[in-house]
C-alpha cells in the first residue's frame, strides 16, 4: 500500500493509475457486454455468452488493465521482475482468456470477412504463429533492444503491441473461437504447446544464470518513464529498488519461466482432458471382444 502511494505521489496519479487507459477498457467490456447481451439478436446465428465466456473475458479485460495501466507498468521501468511478471499477465495469461471469452460467431463477426479470411488463416497456422511470438519475445528482451525500448516511448509502445498481435496469434491454433480455424487435432496441440515452452526457454535461461545484470536500465535507472503525461527527468533515486540488479534479474527470469509452465501447464491439462472425454464419448465400434 506505501508503495502504491508512493508512486503515485512521485509520478502522479494519471502516469501511476493511466485513467484514460482504464476508461477504454472500461468501453471495451461494455461494447463486449452489449453485443453478447442486447444486441445479440441483431446477429444471424448468435448464441448466448456462457457465464463461464463472460468471466474469461472480464478477467481478461481486468489483466489488461492490470499490466499496462497500473503501477505494474511504472515499477517494470525499475524492477526487472515487475517487467517480467507484466510480460507473463500481458502475453501468456491475458490473450487467452481474451480468445476464451470470445463466442465463435462475435469473432466471427470482428474478423473474419471477406478482405480478412486469407490474412487470418495465415497468421493462425501452427508453424508462423509459434515462431512470431517466441522470436520477437526473445529479440525484445537482447539488452540492446530493451534497453532502447524502455527508454523511448514510441519504440516501447510499438513493441508491445506487436507483442500482444502476436500472443494472440500464438494461441488462435490451440483455442480459436472460430471452429474453421481449427487445424490441429488434440495430440497436435499438445506438441504445439510444448514446442512453445521450449522455445521460449533459452531466454528465460539467459536471464536467469547469466553471471552479471544484463540490462542497463535496471542497473542505473532509466533515462525516462514510457508512461503517458509524465516528464520530469528521471533518476535511480525516484524509486527504491529492493533488490541487487543481479538478484532481481534472475528473480524476473525465475517468475518468467514459473508463470509459463503454470498457463501451459493447465493448458495441456485442459487439452488433454477434453480429448479424454472426446475419446471416452466415442461409440464402441464392435471390433474388441465384451
Amino acid at each position: 500500500m506505501l508503495t502504491l502511494i508512493y508512486l503515485t505521489e512521485t509520478f502522479g496519479f494519471r502516469a501511476t493509475w493511466n485513467p484514460e487507459l482504464f476508461l477504454l477498457t472500461a468501453l471495451i467490456g461494455l461494447a463486449y457486454f452489449s453485443l453478447t447481451g442486447p444486441l445479440r439478436h441483431t446477429f444471424p446465428d448468435a448464441k448466448p455468452a456462457s457465464l463461464k465466456q463472460k468471466l474469461s473475458f472480464s478477467l481478461g479485460l481486468l489483466l489488461f488493465y492490470f499490466g499496462m495501466g497500473s503501477p505494474l507498468n511504472v515499477a517494470g521501468h525499475f524492477l526487472f521482475s515487475a517487467h517480467m511478471l507484466q510480460q507473463s499477465i500481458l502475453y501468456l495469461v491475458m490473450p487467452l482468456l481474451l480468445l476464451a471469452g470470445t463466442p465463435p460467431w462475435l469473432m466471427r463477426f470482428l474478423f473474419y470477412r471477406k478482405g480478412l479470411k486469407g490474412f487470418l488463416r495465415v497468421v493462425s497456422h501452427p508453424i508462423p504463429a509459434v515462431l512470431l511470438f517466441n522470436a520477437l519475445f526473445s529479440f525484445y528482451h537482447m539488452p540492446v533492444i530493451l534497453d532502447m525500448t524502455m527508454n523511448n516511448l514510441a519504440a516501447h509502445n510499438l513493441i508491445h503491441l506487436l507483442l500482444l498481435v502476436t500472443a494472440l496469434w500464438m494461441w488462435l491454433p490451440v483455442i480459436a473461437p472460430i471452429p474453421e480455424i481449427h487445424r490441429l487435432s488434440e495430440l497436435q496441440k499438445l506438441a504445439y504447446i510444448f514446442a512453445n515452452g521450449v522455445l521460449i526457454t533459452p531466454a528465460c535461461a539467459l536471464i536467469i544464470f547469466s553471471e552479471s545484470a544484463l540490462y542497463e536500465t535496471y542497473v542505473n535507472g532509466p533515462s525516462m518513464l514510457c508512461a503517458p503525461f509524465f516528464s520530469a527527468p528521471i533518476d535511480k533515486s525516484m524509486f527504491a529498488v529492493p533488490l541487487p540488479p543481479l538478484e532481481d534479474q534472475r528473480l524476473g527470469g525465475i517468475i518468467m519461466k514459473l508463470l509459463q509452465e503454470l498457463t501451459y501447464g493447465s493448458v495441456l491439462a485442459y487439452v488433454f482432458a477434453a480429448w479424454y472425454r472426446r475419446e471416452k464419448d466415442q461409440p464402441d465400434d464392435g471390433l474388441m471382444p465384451q
